[in-house]
């Protein structure tokens, strides 16, 4: 421990000094050191080896933080030289024992008072020749001039070099940028300042370093001076002998020595760092709190060490084992983190990086993305579907409902893309048609969908739910309950193929959304492949703004276009007489009315419901007076709105009645109505078929069922 030693002679100081040693004093004991010294040169208080050593830890690590900016260079170099002038305190080591020579001119104190007993004494708890030696000095000065302060001085010196080199460039880029608009007066005043701040930054690094070396430099003469002046002062001056005065003053030069270049190395170190440091916007201590701490593993390395550290004979137990008790349970905590949050962050980079390149991109037509026809998104859940190891289930039906659609509608329904969207439940599935969202559901992906018929006994046990497509009650049950469910008469269908109906029912309703003028151009190469010259004729006498209403006019009311040959027929033929797309599609229906009516027939025999006369009356009433008034379309005739409202409500009726006795909902009403209320009944009835008079075929006995008032 420190305590104050009397004056003894110089037999005691050649005992005492016989492997002397220098060390700096710490910084929270500067103030009461320099007052004792001034007041007795004898200070009181003690302080262990360890808690020096933990001090001058504690020192080194605050020049680095200092060095952390930029801005603080000037305070940086400051404290270092306030650190190497308060640490030129000494003291030796001899037999377990260190004494320490009070503040002031270490070389004053060897040169002149090397014969008299330093004031303070140290009780070290190691031998000093294990601790330090004559090697260890010269392993100071080598590290600290030619590695540390040789390499950043060479840094600084090109860093600056290239920095006003570029100076120029960066003006002129600034420059550039406010001449195109790309940033305004202000932010290139700031760009400018930044840019003169870095200069000015660099340039003095250049300097400081310097200054750097010649403290390095300095050490080695002031070593010199100690060395060769001590040992003539004491030959000469105190008669001692050569051995005598050598060992004495070397040994002295060497702690004094070791004490200049503890803090000359520290002051380089931090140069080195701030020069070799890569510029970026962030500071050293969150640099190198980010890497420590990125990864347990260092931590557990570090607390490894510590515990080697601790057992070492000598050195201080108490203080390696809470640091590696403290490393240790930081690297931990830090392994016990939820991967969830890594994930994240890595989600947020991936998430930025896009963004920024993204942003830097050229906007372009390739960088828009295209809307796709018709599509279906399926929860990750429902993904397994589409897997080729699994057979593809949900694709081989989707291709199926493409096929039969196409057949059925005499036209080529667009491919159906399939993919994940995880934004969607895990069971949940959408359909988009023309990239808006048609309707979506919510199935359970494990499990099968049991549909009671008339033929069905019993309830099974299952999740009670709706179909997805027509909304009937339906039970969910599991793939086990498979056998069960068909001897109980329930009609079973799997997830696919309840997705795959659901999307047949969606896409038929927007049959006439998706065909365009590309499909017309399909349509009459298919066509000129059949009936050449009907071909020519039919584009010399409808243009293609005109086709495209009259095909999606028929199509609307689920007229298949298969057969072209006729449809072509009858449109060259009516487009002499008339252009208007309704006129022309009632015409077509006519052609095509055996075909119409052929899904509706039943033993010869089509069941139907009418117009009482009355009503129809009216409403004939009601399309003449409006043609009348001037040109209105068939089927945008205004209407009382309290009948309006009277169809809202009978249509579904008769719809309801027919299908309750058995029949397909058909009403027949006038030729000239049949615009006008298929209309109605595609609004008010989904499901209910409009025909006029002149579509039914004369081979047909017509039963009506009842009469629409």
């Amino acid at each position: 421990m420190l305590s104050s030693e009397s004056n003894t002679g110089a037999s005691s100081t050649s005992s005492v000094l016989k492997n002397g040693i220098i060390f700096a004093l710490p910084r929270s004991n500067i103030l009461r050191f320099w007052s004792s010294l001034i007041s007795t040169r004898n200070p009181c208080g003690t302080i262990s080896i360890s808690r020096f050593a933990s001090i001058c830890a504690s020192r080194a690590m605050v020049l680095i933080l200092v060095a952390s900016s930029p801005s603080s260079v000037a305070d940086f170099f400051f404290s270092s030289a306030v650190f190497s002038l308060t640490s030129r305190a000494f003291f030796s080591v001899s037999s377990g024992t260190a004494t320490v020579a009070g503040f002031g001119g270490c070389v004053g104190l060897i040169l002149f008072n090397g014969d008299s007993p330093p004031p303070l004494k140290i009780d070290c708890p190691c031998s000093a020749a294990i601790m330090l030696s004559r090697s260890d000095l010269l392993t100071l000065f080598t590290i600290n001039f030619i590695v540390v302060t040789k390499g950043a001085e060479r840094i600084s010196e090109v860093s600056a070099r290239f920095t006003l080199d570029a100076m120029p460039g960066k003006q002129m880029a600034i420059d550039a940028d406010l001449n195109a608009g790309l940033i305004n007066q202000a932010q290139a005043q700031t760009r400018r300042k930044d840019v003169a701040s870095e200069a000015d930054f660099y340039g003095a690094m250049d300097g400081a370093s310097k200054f750097v070396r010649g403290d390095a430099i300095a050490g080695m003469m002031i070593l010199a001076i100690n060395l060769i002046g001590g040992v003539c002062i004491g030959i000469f001056k105190y008669n001692l002998s050569a051995d005598a005065a050598f060992q004495q003053y070397v040994l002295m030069t060497i702690g004094d020595g070791l004490v200049a270049q503890i803090p000359s190395l520290l002051l380089s170190t931090a140069a080195a760092i701030i020069v070799t440091r890569v510029s970026d916007n962030g500071d050293i201590a969150h640099d190198v709190r980010h890497q420590l701490l990125a990864s347990p593993s260092v931590l557990y390395t570090a607390t490894g060490i510590m515990f080697v550290l601790a057992v070492v004979p000598g050195m201080p137990h108490l203080p390696f084992l809470l640091f590696s008790a403290l490393l240790g349970f930081t690297g931990w905590r830090m392994s016990k983190r939820p991967q969830a949050a890594e994930a994240e962050e890595k989600s947020l980079e991936t998430l930025t990086r896009t963004i920024t390149e993204t942003s830097e991109q050229q906007v372009s037509w390739e960088t828009i993305p295209l809307i796709e026809p018709i599509s279906l998104s399926l929860g990750y859940k429902l993904v397994a579907l589409v897997d080729k190891a699994q057979g593809n289930p949900l694709t081989q039906r989707i291709r199926g409902v493409r096929q039969v659609i196409s057949d059925g509608n005499g036209v080529l329904l667009p491919e159906i893309r399939i993919r994940e969207n995880f934004r969607l439940k895990p069971s949940q599935y959408a359909i988009f048609i023309n990239g808006i969202k048609a309707d979506e559901a919510d199935i359970p992906a494990d499990k099968l969908m049991a549909l009671p018929s008339s033929e069905t006994y019993g309830e099974i046990d299952g999740v009670l739910g709706n179909d997805p497509a027509y909304g009937m009650p339906v039970t969910w049950i599991q793939p086990t309950q498979k056998a069960k469910a068909l001897n109980m008469g329930y009609q079973v269908i799997d997830s696919a193929s309840v997705i795959a109906t659901h999307v047949n029912k969606i896409v038929r309703s927007y049959i006439p959304d998706l065909f365009n003028y590309d499909d017309i151009t399909q349509l009459h190469n298919r066509l000129s492949s059949m009936a050449p010259r009907l071909s020519e004729d039919l584009s010399a006498a409808l243009n293609y703004s005109q086709l495209l209403k009259v095909y999606r006019a028929l199509l609307t009311e689920g007229v298949s276009l298969r057969d072209i040959v006729t449809i072509a027929t009858v449109l060259v033929a009516s487009s002499t007489v008339t252009k208007d797309h309704i006129l022309l599609a009632a015409d077509v229906r006519l052609a095509l009315r055996r075909s119409i009516t052929h899904p509706f027939v039943r033993k010869q025999e089509l069941t139907v419901y009418t117009l009482n006369n009355e009503l129809e009356n009216l409403l004939t009433n009601v399309v003449n007076q409006a043609q009348q008034a001037g040109k209105v379309m068939l089927d945008s005739v205004p209407v009382d709105p309290n009948m309006l409202n009277q169809f809202q409500n009978t249509m579904p009726q008769v719809k309801e009645q027919m299908k309750a006795a058995g029949k397909d909902p058909v009403l027949l009403v006038p030729p000239q109505l049949r615009p006008l209320l298929a209309r109605y009944a595609k609004l008010f009835a989904p499901g209910l078929h409009v025909l006029s008079y002149n579509e039914v075929p004369d081979e047909l006995e017509l039963k009506i069922m009842g009469a629409l008032s």
